[in-house]
C-alpha cells in the first residue's frame, strides 16, 4: 500500500504505506497499526524529501531495486505538481521480472486548483459526482453531503466549521457543508 496526502496536523506532506497492500488499509490500521509507516516531507527541500522516500524505501525492502528511489520521487512530484488531495496505488506489487508496478490507483485532485490544471480538468467526469453537490457548485455554493440529520447553512466557511463543531458537541450529526458565502443575498440563500 502506498499514499500520499497532506497532514494538516504537521503541516507537511505525509507518505503513508504498508507490506499489507491490496486489502482494506483501515482494517491494518486498526489490527496491525504497526504494519503502517509515516514518513512526512517536513518542506519542499531536498534533504526533506530524499529522507522521507528512504525511509519508505526502507518500510517496503525495496533497496535492492535501483529505480525504486527514482519511481517514488515521480509519484511525488506528480502528486504536488498535479495539485492533488490524494495519491494512492493500493496494491504496489513487484512482478516476477523485478519490477514495481502500480495495480491500481487513487487520485483526487483539488477542484479548487483546476485552473492550473488545464489538461486534467478535460477529464472531468461530472457522472461521478454527488448530484446535490453538482447543483451547489452550479449557484456558486460550497456544499458537501455529510451523513448526519441536521442540516447546516451557513455564511462563511469558518462559521460552518464552528457551526458544526458545535452541532456534533451536543450529540448531532451534521449532514452537510454548505457554505452560501460572505455576500449572500436573496437568491443564494434561495439556492442554498
Amino acid at each position: 500500500y502506498f499514499a500520499l496526502m497532506f497532514d494538516r496536523g504537521k503541516n507537511a506532506d505525509v507518505f503513508i504505506v504498508s507490506t499489507e497492500g491490496g486489502v482494506d488499509i483501515e482494517e491494518v490500521a486498526e489490527k496491525t497499526p504497526e504494519k503502517i509507516v509515516k514518513a512526512w516531507v517536513v518542506d519542499n527541500d531536498t534533504p526533506s524529501l530524499d529522507d522521507a522516500i528512504n525511509k519508505i524505501i526502507d518500510a517496503l525492502s525495496l533497496n535492492s531495486f535501483n529505480d525504486a528511489f527514482e519511481i517514488f520521487k515521480n509519484i511525488y512530484n506528480c502528486y504536488s505538481n498535479s495539485d492533488c488531495n490524494l495519491l494512492e496505488i493500493n496494491p504496489l506489487v513487484i512482478t516476477e521480472d523485478q519490477k514495481i508496478i502500480a495495480l491500481d490507483a487513487k487520485v483526487d485532485i483539488d477542484s479548487n486548483a483546476l485552473f492550473r490544471q488545464e489538461k486534467i480538468a478535460k477529464f472531468h467526469d461530472t457522472s461521478e459526482e454527488d448530484p446535490l453537490e453538482l447543483k451547489a457548485s452550479e449557484y456558486g455554493l460550497n456544499y458537501i453531503k455529510l451523513d448526519g440529520n441536521v442540516g447546516c447553512m451557513v455564511n462563511g466557511a469558518g462559521l460552518a466549521m464552528a457551526t458544526m463543531d458545535i452541532v456534533k458537541h451536543h450529540g448531532g450529526e451534521p449532514a452537510n457543508f454548505l457554505d452560501v458565502g460572505g455576500a449572500a443575498n436573496v437568491d443564494t440563500i434561495k439556492n442554498g
